[in-house]
């Protein structure tokens, strides 16, 4: 018998500087379901995608095992402003796998916080609760990417309770 309460889920994204001109960013998603790699080459400064990879291991959906080729297709977009509408339309003419495209946008986003990152830890931030709080509250509001990006940011922490994102190009 089928246990469905045993469900588990790891994704996990790096990005790594191969050189100068060229980034990698990877997501491995591991389920009891699902077992995928992609990965994508951007080019710096210009945050184009140059080249991408996928491999699944393991799905429960056919339509993501012979998927791969829908990143033949955002080859050439550039990581920013309204790329996850080209990334799901391009993608989407080649597969109907969410779970691909979805790993895709993964990718980009960690390109997109890997710069991010910098500026975070740059920022001085408040160490007392409520202070605290509102400064990360704050720069959610004004960067919805970073909601549901990592457990500090995800729905139900205390750091983004009450914070209302309708209207804001939130991704559900």
């Amino acid at each position: 018998m089928l246990n469905i309460l045993k469900y588990s889920r790891n994704r996990c994204i790096t990005v790594e500087q191969l050189d100068e001109k060229t980034l990698i960013s990877t997501c491995r998603l591991q389920d009891t379901l699902t077992d995928a790699c992609v990965k994508i080459w951007v080019s710096l400064p210009n945050l184009e995608i140059t080249e991408g990879s996928a491999e699944v291991y393991r799905t429960y959906q056919e339509e993501c095992r012979n998927s791969p080729k829908a990143l033949e297709k955002v080859i050439g977009v550039r990581i920013g402003p309204g790329m996850l509408k080209i990334i799901k339309g391009l993608a989407g003419e080649e597969t109907e796998c969410s779970q691909l495209i979805f790993m895709i946008e993964e990718c980009c986003n960690g390109v997109i916080l890997a710069f991010t990152k910098e500026t975070i830890l740059s920022i001085p931030s408040p160490k007392e609760g409520t202070e605290s709080k509102e400064f990360y509250a704050e720069m959610v509001r004004k960067n919805v990417r970073l909601y549901n990006r990592c457990a500090a940011f995800a729905p139900g922490s205390p750091l983004v309770e009450g914070i209302d994102l309708s209207g804001k190009g939130r991704r559900q």
